[in-house]
């Protein structure tokens, strides 16, 4: 791996506090659907997070462009912090679209599947904050790829019980955006975890 000058070490920092505010973002969306009160206060305070998550975007992108010696590829490094952007998104669009559907209870599989996308931004802080001396990335980062199967398979059964249990056809089309949605950020987490692995990959 390339060597850094000491003053492109900002890039691990940057990681860091990227996906320590992705984590944030998750957190807040998990607890939203399990506490389910304060909705605009808690949208608005995640909004705030996905705005600060495009701040750190745009760092780690100026620090690219100024940077002549980097620790990873260069492209890797700008699709590693593109893919973190890419959680907040789907974390915020799930925070709105809770309130724009007028949701008046979650069911038990948006709670859980909102938490693993929590687990998935905790995990991801871990491997963040670990990529200068990799000590447990690789371990961290197969959390968030189990955790991505065990979304996608509630998901799908989620769904399936909608259509089956389901009476109202506006109720259906709600609860399977928001399973959707919930698992897109889902998947977002598991692309985020595989660009980090890629642009390990190729360091070695």
């Amino acid at each position: 791996m390339a060597r850094l000058l000491p003053q492109d070490g900002k890039f691990f920092d940057l990681f860091k506090a990227d996906a320590d505010n992705l984590a944030a973002a998750a957190g807040q969306l998990a607890e939203m659907l399990q506490e389910f009160d304060r909705l605009d206060q808690r949208v608005n305070s995640i909004q705030a997070l996905e705005k600060k998550g495009d701040h750190f975007t745009e760092q780690i992108g100026d620090r690219l462009a100024d940077a002549f010696v980097v620790p990873f590829d260069r492209e890797d490094i700008y699709e590693l912090a593109a893919r973190l952007d890419d959680v907040v998104d789907y974390i915020q669009a799930v925070a709105e679209t809770v309130v724009i559907y007028g949701v008046e209870v979650p069911t038990p599989e948006s709670r859980r599947l909102a938490q693993i996308l929590a687990e998935q931004g905790d995990e991801l802080a871990k491997a963040m904050g670990s990529l200068q001396s990799r000590k447990g990335v690789a371990e961290a980062l197969v959390r968030v790829h189990d955790l991505e199967h065990e979304a996608d398979g509630l998901s799908r059964a989620a769904i399936g019980r909608l259509f089956k249990e389901r009476q109202d056809p506006l109720e259906v089309i709600k609860w399977r955006d928001l399973y959707d949605a919930l698992e897109n950020g889902s998947d977002a987490a598991e692309d985020a975890a595989e660009a980090a692995e890629r642009m390990l990959h190729k360091a070695t």
